[in-house]
């Protein structure tokens, strides 16, 4: 006789749930088209139907340890053939918006990304303390609006030595370190998922390292195995290219930062690299115009990207105030940033000091908040695709490559 097994369901964690994108999740009534559907899905415990059933229970720990719900591309395939409307693809995105609230401390700015009502504080931060170094230069500067010859020199207000370069040294580390811990609590979350490997004996099974490189090439560059969701329409070009130009924009961009950083610290060593660096610099230099490619290609991801968003059918695939807080946070970056270098080069020192200030709260968010942003599934889910890869946990499609092929 089997032993029963009592099943406590989390109502606040249902409730939390819905708040964030999973609202259909009572509607589904098990009938596993979403897991038939899907391609990706394994062939063993396929999701996203078992996913379905612990939501509606209110399962917390089987789900906030689940793997599969990092494997899924949200292609929206199974929303849109659900019979129900439960929109499971909405309900594992949920999932994952849940997931980088509470993957690491502060957790208190996870909640803070949940809700509109949290935006202030989230700006409140870096906001103030800009406006302090702001007031301070000022005072020393002897102008609210300095002009340096006449020009608009934003390190005029701003230096780069002593307010830029410190502050955002400090952010980047926080992030990276936050990533680190966020990346250690997630692989421990999964350390009760089946450690099987799909096919063969140990001597087959990759690295961590062969796995990782194959998660990037597959996930990150070509997006190959998002393509295998099935048939592409006009929405799903939208969302390719807005993923894939939105990538390259920030690698010329960072380019292009790196290079300004490298040299300007290192003319104090180096004296003729200081030159190669200066800002600002004229439109004709060459770093000057890798930064307007990848300001205007960021531009135009991100119009693809909320257009695409725009043009959903809510009644199958929603839109979560965490979808929008990014997109509207790169939105900004990118329009003051643009507007900061229009601005100075017309000499409207009014305004353009203003934008500067704007662009360095929004790029301050940006930074310090990313781990808990939806922007941090480029380092969460990597890591559990990789981990998913390491232990075996493959889609149909790999399993059944890796089994035919002599």
């Amino acid at each position: 006789m089997e032993k029963d097994i009592r099943i406590k369901p989390d109502l606040q964690f249902i409730k939390e749930l819905q708040e964030v994108g999973g609202e259909g999740v009572k509607k589904c009534y098990q009938c596993a088209t979403c897991s038939v559907a899907c391609p990706l899905s394994p062939a063993d415990n396929p999701y996203p139907r078992k996913e379905m059933v612990w939501a509606q229970w209110g399962l917390k720990d089987k789900l906030v340890n689940d793997i599969d719900i990092w494997l899924c591309h949200n292609c929206g395939t199974c929303s849109d053939l659900c019979p129900r409307g439960a929109r499971p693809a909405d309900m594992l995105a949920a999932l994952r918006n849940m997931a980088y609230q509470k993957m690491v401390t502060p957790s208190i700015f996870g909640k803070w990304m949940s809700s509109p009502k949290h935006l202030p504080k989230l700006a409140a931060i870096p906001a103030a303390i800009y406006m302090v170094i702001w007031f301070i230069m000022a005072g020393v500067r002897g102008s609210f609006f300095p002009l340096k010859d006449g020009k608009i020199v934003y390190g005029h207000l701003f230096p780069g030595d002593f307010t830029i370069d410190p502050i955002f040294m400090i952010a980047f580390g926080f992030m990276m370190w936050t990533f680190y811990k966020g990346v250690q609590n997630l692989i421990a979350s999964f350390k009760d998922q089946p450690k099987v490997f799909a096919v063969g004996d140990k001597s087959e099974k990759p690295s961590l390292l062969e796995c990782f490189i194959d998660v990037c090439k597959n996930e990150l560059v070509t997006h190959s195995k998002w393509k295998e969701c099935g048939e592409t329409d006009e929405a799903d070009e939208q969302k390719f290219n807005g993923h894939r130009f939105i990538m390259v924009a920030f690698i010329c961009l960072m380019i292009v930062t790196g290079v300004v950083a490298v040299t300007h610290w290192g003319g104090k060593i180096i004296p003729f690299l200081g030159p190669i660096g200066h800002t600002p610099m004229p439109l004709w230099h060459p770093v000057k115009i890798l930064a307007n490619f990848g300001a205007g290609l960021l531009i135009y991801s991100l119009v693809l990207l909320t257009k695409r968003r725009l043009n959903q059918d809510q009644t199958v695939h929603g839109s979560s105030y965490y979808d929008w807080y990014l997109l509207g946070l790169i939105w900004t970056i990118a329009v003051t940033g643009i507007m900061c270098e229009v601005l100075r080069l017309l000499g409207v020192a009014i305004l353009a000091y203003p934008m500067y200030y704007v662009h360095l709260v929004a790029v301050f968010m940006m930074f310090v908040y990313l781990p808990w942003s939806k922007l941090g599934h480029l380092v969460y889910r990597t890591a559990a695709l990789t981990y998913a890869r390491y232990i075996g946990r493959l889609p149909m499609p790999v399993r059944e490559e890796k089994t035919f092929t002599l």
